[in-house]
């Protein structure tokens, strides 16, 4: 039987376009993870010109413009990236959840993956241990996800 390596030996960006889609609410954190992001798919051979960003109000803006890029086809792979931090009402979990069936639905219904990195922190010192690039750097972790994703549909 042939299988597939489950994680290529190494990643290459080269040949693939990206769109990335970023909320600007907690626009502080998600710029340095889009930072980390965008600085790991150039690392593994993206160009500039190969990533497309594309800027929401909120994480729950994130899959009409997820969906309208999937439809579209241009795109090898789109990571969607985003911070919504608990707070004393259940918005958090409207929010969270929304976002992440709306991506789920549209991952499910295209042939473009789409990585969710929308983190979902209960407060922020998590949050900003993740998108940190000497921490936890989950934008790192996102373009690599956007990467091995975009090489595994090119097979």
């Amino acid at each position: 039987m042939k299988t597939s390596k489950s994680t290529p030996e190494k990643l290459s960006a080269k040949g693939h376009k990206f769109a990335i889609i970023l909320s600007r609410y907690n626009d502080d954190l998600g710029s340095e993870l889009l930072k980390n992001t965008h600085e790991t798919l150039l690392k593994n051979g993206a160009k500039e010109k190969s990533i497309t960003l594309f800027r929401v109000p909120g994480a729950l803006e994130i899959p009409v413009i997820a969906n309208v890029l999937a439809l579209k086809d241009k795109f090898d792979a789109i990571i969607c990236l985003g911070i919504v931090i608990r707070g004393d009402t259940p918005h958090f979990d409207l929010v969270a959840n929304e976002c992440y069936r709306g991506l789920m639905d549209i991952s499910l219904c295209s042939d473009t993956p789409i990585i969710f990195g929308v983190l979902t922190t209960n407060n922020l010192k998590q949050a900003k241990d993740r998108v940190a690039k000497s921490k936890m750097n989950k934008g790192k972790e996102f373009a690599e996800a956007a990467i091995e994703m975009a090489m595994l549909l090119k097979r």
